[in-house]
């Protein structure tokens, strides 16, 4: 039966990542990089298309599992009725090819064990040719090759194109095994040993959580939220994928599936935000300098998102041999949206770019050129309709949230300049656009009946992502229009005290089929936008109800199902753990700003020589 997305946790390398289950079993792991084709597809589709279980013989879901310590080394435990026995798994960070470990711990009785590898290449759709090699198992075909060894050699056998091993392991005894990835045209890699990986990257893990600066209340919550983020970031270039998934649905049996495997432009500034508040400066300069390579060049042709390094060609195609998640089809690769015109993008990069140079980040030489490259064509274009935000596949619109981004590019360029005169350009300028983008929005984006901001001009529909005017400082948070916007989104996209992105019902925006469950980052950024507004109590409640949510290794999908009670889209999500981290953040300088409880007033002495036996003590007391 297929597995709830929640029931899978995370481990990775920096540059690419695998789906564990509660049963032992890796349902997902594209070789080398994030978006390289699965070897494991089982996922979204059957056994047959991928998968590695290791698991005691006959057993189902595992006793308990957790991440040792702050790190991404997962252990998985299983008590049996002969003996408990623990599964390590995690991947190293890679010296020359990537390695999956998987190391079996013995750790009371003898417990019967069980490992079934089925490598299907080319998102489960080739079956390699296998054989052994000096003892080891080799798979290969075409581009791929594969090797699994284990210390010691255990009995190992072919069954069924699957590559099977049976062993038993008794206390204190280990059995670790190893799979790497190497171009088939290059001889094999080194071999890592796994227990020496196994300290190198708890080492690694530990100096680096070790570098968070957030001591609050919700430390546990928001250094795991980082550690998934810096699991989703590609090395080589500091790239952060939107997961590390493609097309799990956003409705069991619908068809708004989707490949999350590249950098958005709008997960910059939010991430930016995030990394920067929590202290990690060298992954925020890291990001802000894919970003810079990634939209040099002509601005009229910005994309939305780019690939791992920086591509611009993310071809959209549909793999019929799998039935996707749940049954859930199309499942596809690649992704359409990033030919649409999403004028909000011009904001976030400048935006981010803004973050950065008030973070003190090393300056880039060309940075203040590409802004003003790229404001001049928003201040030719901002009037336009776009696709928005949320990529809708519908008509274009004049989304409100996309005209705020224009906004935010013309402030960002203005508050740089008067930061710092002697950049090059026009402040009178980019203060005109601003002035003129502000009331365009207030004139034809508010609904003064219902007292709120809409989707789009015209429209009587609304949009979570108008709660963001308030963090980017469109309006100040005690506007009546900002309050009333508040209360309408959470009035009508609200469900089960969570947000909705916007109305699936009727004609959608979206021009898709099917509706879709409340959207996580929506729900944090609504918990902010109480915040602002002076509802810490409720903000506080509405975030500790989204902690709740996760999932018992802490993760995160894109949405969740209020009804079902299960998470729904691809995972894990980036924008949901940059939300709860910046959510958090947001809490703690609340709490930190708010002022100290006065004292209570001491009662007058006479009161208190009159006062009956104890009485005093007792009102002092209270």
């Amino acid at each position: 039966m297929t597995q709830r997305i929640e029931d899978y946790a995370l481990i990775g390398d920096l540059q690419t990542a695998a789906l564990v289950g509660m049963d032992g079993s890796i349902d997902w792991l594209c070789l080398p990089r994030f978006d390289s084709a699965a070897c494991f597809a089982a996922l979204l589709g059957t056994e047959d298309n991928g998968h590695w279980r290791l698991a005691p013989k006959g057993a189902g879901r595992c006793t308990s599992r957790g991440y040792r310590g702050e790190s991404l080394v997962l252990e998985t435990v299983w008590e049996t009725r002969t003996g408990t026995v623990k599964v390590v798994d995690f991947m190293p960070q890679r010296d020359q090819a990537p390695d999956v470990v998987r190391i079996v711990e013995g750790v009371s009785g003898t417990v019967e064990m069980s490992s079934v590898l089925r490598l299907r290449f080319d998102y489960g759709n080739i079956v390699p040719w296998v054989r052994r090699v000096d003892g080891h198992r080799v798979a290969v075909a075409g581009p791929d090759s594969i090797w699994l060894r284990s210390e010691p050699e255990v009995r190992t056998w072919g069954q069924q194109f699957s590559t099977c091993s049976a062993f038993e392991v008794s206390e204190g005894e280990q059995v670790a095994f190893v799979l790497t990835w190497h171009p088939s045209h290059e001889v094999r890699p080194s071999q890592i040993d796994p227990f020496e990986a196994l300290e190198h990257t708890l080492e690694d893990w530990a100096e680096w959580a070790g570098r968070c600066t957030y001591q609050g209340p919700y430390r546990e919550a928001v250094l795991r939220s980082l550690i998934t983020l810096k699991a989703m970031t590609y090395a080589p270039t500091g790239g952060i994928v939107a997961a590390v998934t493609t097309s799990l649905p956003e409705e069991l049996g619908g068809v708004r599936n989707w490949d999350y495997r590249f950098c958005w432009l709008r997960d910059s500034t939010l991430t930016l935000g995030a990394l920067i508040a929590a202290g990690y400066l060298d992954e925020a300069a890291e990001w802000r300098d894919w970003l810079l390579r990634a939209v040099a060049g002509d601005p009229a042709d910005l994309q939305i998102m780019y690939g791992l390094a920086g591509e611009r060609r993310l071809p959209e195609a549909e793999l019929p041999w799998l039935r996707g998640y749940a049954g859930s089809s199309p499942v596809r690769t690649g992704n359409a949206a990033v030919e649409q015109l999403q004028l909000d993008v011009y904001g976030e990069v400048i935006d981010s770019l803004w973050l950065a140079r008030e973070a003190g980040l090393p300056a880039q030489r060309h940075a203040w050129n590409l802004q003003l490259s790229l404001l001049g064509f928003l201040e030719s274009t901002w009037r336009q309709p776009d696709e928005g935000l949320w990529e809708v596949r519908g008509p274009r619109r004049h989304f409100v949230h996309s005209k705020v981004m224009a906004w935010v590019a013309a402030d960002r360029a203005v508050r740089t300049m008067e930061d710092d005169p002697s950049l090059p350009g026009d402040v009178n300028r980019w203060r005109r656009m601003r002035d003129e983008v502000h009331k365009d929005v207030c004139e034809n984006g508010y609904d003064p009946v219902r007292n709120t901001f809409t989707q789009s001009y015209g429209s009587k529909e609304l949009d979570a992502a108008v709660l963001l005017m308030l963090r980017f400082g469109f309006l100040p948070p005690d506007d009546p229009r900002a309050i009333g916007t508040v209360d309408a989104i959470r009035e009508e996209l609200g469900h089960n005290g969570f947000i909705h992105r916007y109305s699936t019902e009727g004609a959608a925006v979206d021009g898709l089929p099917g509706e879709e469950g409340t959207f996580l980052v929506c729900s944090f950024w609504m918990a902010d936008a109480l915040l602002m507004t002076g509802r810490v109590k409720e903000a506080r409640e509405l975030f500790e109800r989204l902690l709740a949510l996760r999932n018992d290794v802490g993760l995160l999908a894109e949405e969740y199902d209020a009804s079902a009670g299960r998470q729904l889209g691809n995972y894990p999500q980036a924008f949901s753990h940059i939300g709860l981290v910046n959510t958090a953040l947001a809490l703690e300088r609340e709490n930190a700003d708010a002022p100290a409880a006065p004292a209570a007033p001491a009662a007058p002495a006479d009161a208190l020589a009159e006062a009956p036996d104890g009485a005093g003590a007792a009102d002092t007391a209270g």
